[in-house]
């Protein structure tokens, strides 16, 4: 009676998160074993959406950055065992921010690997903050399972270590803070940002990867493949 109490719980808490908005956290199917995690927290005033992605494998959950709102850390590995019965084995994160890296070292206490770059590493350490277990000094190849993704820094633009995240066969570019969604009017927190090396980052990466099936973005909608071409936009618009 007790079990059947905890699993009417546990599949209660799934469907409040699961495609629908919660105060703190939303996860949403993207396509196959992918799903993106959007977090909320304030921004200036305003309630901004962060996201973050996960992919299923056979051998466990890859994780690419982490909920901004600090108090989802918990909910969504819990979420992610009740909906598929895994843990998160690898998380990444694309830069030094806190609605990126912030969740380095919770995860790597959860048990997952934990990677950034070494450029992202350095901004950690001088920064007093918490860091990665592994990091990596140029683009590499991390496989889970049957799954593989590939980084890729393209150089500076929204930071100075942001890098992308590709999956080949999926052709899933997780473009991050990096890369506007469709529904941003300006180029949000510019503070670390290089706008002129900006513009040639995106283009490298459009050379690099041409037909991406989907582009995920930092913040915001994330369901339009152009938003590189947004991003290109809102740059050039800022320079005039």
């Amino acid at each position: 009676m007790r079990y059947l109490f905890t699993f009417i719980l546990s599949l209660y808490f799934v469907s409040n998160i699961f495609g629908q908005s919660s105060p703190g956290l939303k996860i949403s199917h993207l396509t196959g074993d992918f799903y993106i995690f959007t977090s909320y927290n304030s921004y200036k005033g305003t309630i901004t959406p962060a996201n973050g992605m996960y992919v299923v494998t056979n051998d466990g959950v890859m994780m690419i950055d982490a909920p901004r709102d600090t108090s989802q850390f918990q909910p969504l590995l819990d979420s992610i065992k009740v909906k598929h019965n895994k843990t998160v084995k690898i998380e990444i994160a694309t830069h030094s921010h806190e609605d990126r890296a912030g969740g380095l070292d919770f995860l790597k206490n959860s048990g997952a690997k934990t990677f950034t770059t070494d450029q992202t590493d350095k901004i950690l350490k001088e920064s007093n903050k918490k860091r990665a277990e592994f990091t990596f000094k140029r683009d590499t190849t991390i496989s889970l399972g049957q799954y593989e993704l590939q980084t890729y820094y393209a150089g500076e633009g929204h930071t100075k270590d942001n890098i992308v995240v590709w999956f080949e066969k999926e052709k899933v570019l997780y473009g991050g803070c990096l890369v506007k969604s469709t529904d941003a009017k300006d180029l949000g927190n510019t503070q670390e940002a290089n706008l002129t090396q900006w513009v040639k980052t995106i283009n490298k990466i459009k050379q690099k990867f041409p037909n991406p099936s989907f582009v995920i973005t930092g913040h915001q909608n994330w369901d339009h493949v152009d938003a590189l071409d947004h991003t290109l936009n809102l740059l050039t618009n800022s320079m005039q």
